[in-house]
């Protein structure tokens, strides 16, 4: 097997492994003074429909029932853990506000530099610089939860989540974070 073959299959079953929840991650959400940077919750299929309208439900993507559960789970898992979430921040496509709203109820706040750039990669720049603005100014002993989608998370991380996965991000003062750890819940 050449070389490049060999170090691609690896990375690849590098990239399929389960997430395990660190306790480092676990540890930090307790203490707060974090942040928990979600992908949105199980919605089959990718990107948007052609007829995406961000006002109505009905022409996205959305959660299946296992992703509604997940997502349910995700805010059980946290209070359970007896978690300090402080703020709430989404995107404001249907599939990220009704992860945010099953797992934290009424805290969530639609974002919009939270909001998928799938459909326009030109608006990457801009939503990432203002997603890390908003990570380095967070300066709270609770937690703040960000939901919002793959290539959101791929851009500011380098990191390719899976549904329902979080990041554990700790701020630093230059609008930088340190990753503390995945959890999939």
């Amino acid at each position: 097997m050449p070389l490049a073959l060999a170090i691609a299959v690896l990375v690849v079953m590098g990239w399929m492994k389960p997430v395990h929840a660190t306790d480092e991650a676990w540890q930090a959400l307790r203490e707060g003074g974090v942040v928990a940077l979600f992908r949105h919750a199980r919605a089959p299929g990718t990107g948007d429909p052609p007829d995406f309208r961000l006002d109505d439900c009905s022409t996205q993507r959305n959660l299946s029932e296992e992703g509604r559960r997940q997502a349910q789970r995700i805010g059980d898992q946290l209070r359970t853990r007896q978690v300090s979430v402080e703020r709430v921040l989404s995107s404001r496509w249907c599939r990220a506000l009704d992860t945010a709203r099953l797992a934290f109820g009424g805290m969530a706040e639609p974002s919009p530099p939270l909001d998928s750039f799938f459909s326009g990669r030109d608006q990457e720049p801009a939503q990432t610089r203002a997603v890390r603005r908003i990570i380095g100014g967070w300066r709270s002993t609770g937690v703040l939860v960000l939901v919002t989608h793959q290539v959101n998370v791929t851009a500011l991380t380098g990191i390719f989540p899976s549904e329902g996965e979080m990041l554990v991000l700790r701020p630093k003062a230059d609008s930088g974070f340190e990753v503390i750890g995945r959890i999939g819940l």
